[in-house]
C-alpha cells in the first residue's frame, strides 16, 4: 500500500533501525555517570551530537536534543523571548507557521507580549520586504519556517535572515520539513527540527542556538542538555536520529531530483485528469517531495477514506477532515480553495509505478464523491428567469455543500443577478470566493446575518 504522507512522518530509515538496535545494547546507561557503561553512553551521545550538528550546520555545543520538534520550537521561542526581554516583548511570525509556533505566539500574547503575523501571497510565501517592515525596535524574536509543511513552498530564509541581522533581531527557523532534504540557508540564530520527519524515530527533536544569542531556558532548571531540555536522554533514539539524518542527507541530492520529477508529474496531470482542481503552493520554490491540490465540490474526509480504500495514504487540510471543522490556517492565509484538499508527500524510494497508479485511481474516486454529493456536472445554462436575486440557505451544512448549492442555482439568475449564500461553515469564507475565481463569477463580499454570514455572488457569465 503506497504511503504518501511523509510530511507527517517518514517511514523509519533502515540506518535508523540499525543504529537504534545497536544503541539499545550499548547506550542504555546514564551518560552523566563516570563508570564504564556511563562513559560508553557518553561517547555515543557525543558522537550523535557531532553528526547532527554537522547536518544542521552548527557547532556541537550549540545543539540540544529535545523530546520532540514541538518541544524544540516551544523551548526555542520561550528561551529567546526571555533572554531578550529587556529589548521588548514583540514577536514576529509568518501566517503559515506550524501550529507549534503559532501556539507559542498565542501563549506569548496571553502573557502580555505582542505578536505580528506577516501575511503570505497565494503561493504561501512571505515577502521579505513585508517581513522586514514588521521588525521593530522592541522586536525580541522573529520566526520563519524554511518550507511549509502543507503546501511545500520554500520561504526566503536567507533574505529575511539578512534583514533580521541588520535589525539586530535573532531569527528562529523551523526546519522540520526541509532539514532532511538539504542544508538550511545560513544567517539563522536558532533552528528547530524533528527526527521523524526525515526517517528517524519519533520523540527526538533538535534545537540549535548560536553562540552569542541571548537565551534563558524556561521552567525548572535541569543539569542535562545544557539546561535546555529536562529529563533523561533517550539515547538509542538520539543515536538513530543522528545516523539517519546523515544517511538521508547523503542520499538527498539524487533522491530529490527523482522525487521532484514524480511530483511534477502529479502537478501536471491532476488538473488534466480531474476537472475543477486547484494545485496550490509555489510551482518552483518548493520542497521536492510534496504537492497539494484541492478538488471543487468534494468532501475532503470522504475523499481521504476512498483513497485509503484504494490503497493510498494521503493527508488533507480540509475543514471536514479536522476535529475543529475549520479549514487549515495555511490554506486560509493563502486564500485558496480548501474543500477536497489532498496533500501528497512522497517518502524516499517511492516508485514511478505507485505515482502512475495514484493518477489512475484519483479521477474515478473524485467523480464518485462528487456524484454522491450531487455536485453539478456542467456550467450553468443561460437563464430565462426574471428573478434578479436568489437566497440559498445552507446553514448547518458543512463543506462542500454550500458551494454545491451555489453552483446549482447560479444559472437561475440572469447575468448581473446575485445569489446570496447563508452559511455558518467557516470554510465557506474561503471556498465561495475560490469558486468564483474558478468559475469567473464576481464575489461581491460577505455580509452579517442572523446566523453565520451571507456571501453574495454576482453572475457574470
Amino acid at each position: 500500500m503506497p504511503y504518501f504522507d511523509a510530511a507527517s512522518a517518514a517511514p523509519l530509515h533502515p540506518v535508523a533501525r540499525q543504529a537504534l538496535l545497536a544503541a539499545l545494547d550499548e547506550g542504555w546507561a546514564d551518560p552523566a555517570r563516570l563508570y564504564r557503561e556511563g562513559r560508553r553512553a557518553r561517547l555515543l551521545l557525543d558522537a550523535a551530537r557531532e553528526a547532527a550538528a554537522e547536518g544542521v550546520g552548527c557547532r556541537p555545543d550549540e545543539l540540544t536534543f529535545t523530546s520532540s520538534g514541538t518541544r524544540a520550537v516551544h523551548s526555542g521561542i520561550s528561551g529567546a523571548l526571555a533572554g531578550r526581554r529587556r529589548v521588548g516583548g514583540h514577536l514576529v511570525v509568518s501566517a503559515v507557521e506550524h501550529s507549534s509556533v503559532l501556539h507559542s505566539a498565542s501563549d506569548h500574547g496571553s502573557r502580555g507580549g505582542t505578536v505580528t503575523e506577516v501575511p503570505v501571497d497565494r503561493s504561501g510565501a512571505v515577502s521579505a520586504e513585508a517581513y522586514g517592515r514588521a521588525l521593530r525596535e522592541d522586536t525580541a524574536l522573529a520566526c520563519l519556517q524554511s518550507a511549509n509543511h502543507e503546501v511545500g513552498t520554500e520561504q526566503p530564509v536567507a533574505e529575511v535572515a539578512e534583514l533580521c541581522r541588520a535589525a539586530g533581531v535573532p531569527l528562529l527557523v523551523d526546519a522540520a520539513q526541509s532539514l532532511g532534504q538539504g542544508p538550511v540557508p545560513g544567517g539563522w540564530s536558532l533552528l528547530a527540527a524533528s527526527a521523524h520527519k526525515w526517517g528517524g524515530p519519533a520523540g527526538v527533536g533538535l534545537l540549535a542556538v548560536r553562540k552569542g544569542v541571548r537565551f534563558a531556558a524556561q521552567g525548572p532548571a535541569d543539569e542535562r542538555e545544557s539546561g535546555r531540555a529536562a529529563g533523561f536522554e533517550n539515547l538509542p533514539a538520539i543515536v538513530a536520529a543522528a545516523a539517519s539524518l546523515r544517511a538521508v542527507r547523503a542520499e538527498a541530492a539524487a533522491e530529490s531530483v527523482r522525487l521532484r520529477a514524480l511530483v511534477d508529474r502529479i502537478r501536471a496531470r491532476v488538473p488534466v485528469l480531474v476537472p475543477d482542481v486547484e494545485v496550490v503552493g509555489d510551482p518552483v520554490r518548493r520542497l521536492p517531495h510534496l504537492v497539494t491540490f484541492s478538488c471543487l465540490y468534494v468532501d475532503g474526509e470522504t475523499l481521504l477514506h476512498e483513497l485509503d480504500r484504494a490503497g493510498f495514504s494521503v493527508s488533507s487540510g480540509s475543514s471536514c477532515t479536522s476535529s475543529t471543522l475549520t479549514p487549515s490556517h495555511v490554506l486560509k492565509a493563502m486564500g485558496v480553495l480548501s474543500e477536497g484538499n489532498v496533500r501528497v508527500s512522497l517518502p524516499s524510494g517511492t516508485s514511478g509505478e505507485d505515482v502512475d497508479r495514484f493518477l489512475e485511481v484519483l479521477p474515478a474516486v473524485v467523480a464518485e464523491v462528487r456524484e454522491k454529493l450531487g455536485a453539478p456536472a456542467a456550467a450553468p445554462a443561460p437563464s430565462s428567469s426574471p428573478a434578479g436575486s436568489l437566497v440559498v440557505d445552507a446553514l448547518g451544512r458543512r463543506c462542500p455543500i454550500p458551494v454545491i448549492e451555489l453552483a446549482k442555482v447560479i444559472g437561475e439568475v440572469p447575468v448581473g443577478g446575485t445569489v446570496t449564500v447563508l452559511s455558518d461553515d467557516e470554510a465557506a469564507r474561503l471556498d465561495i470566493p475560490a469558486w468564483c475565481a474558478m468559475r469567473e463569477q464576481e464575489y461581491v463580499g460577505e455580509e452579517p446575518a442572523d446566523r453565520g454570514s451571507a456571501y453574495v455572488v454576482r453572475r457574470l457569465s
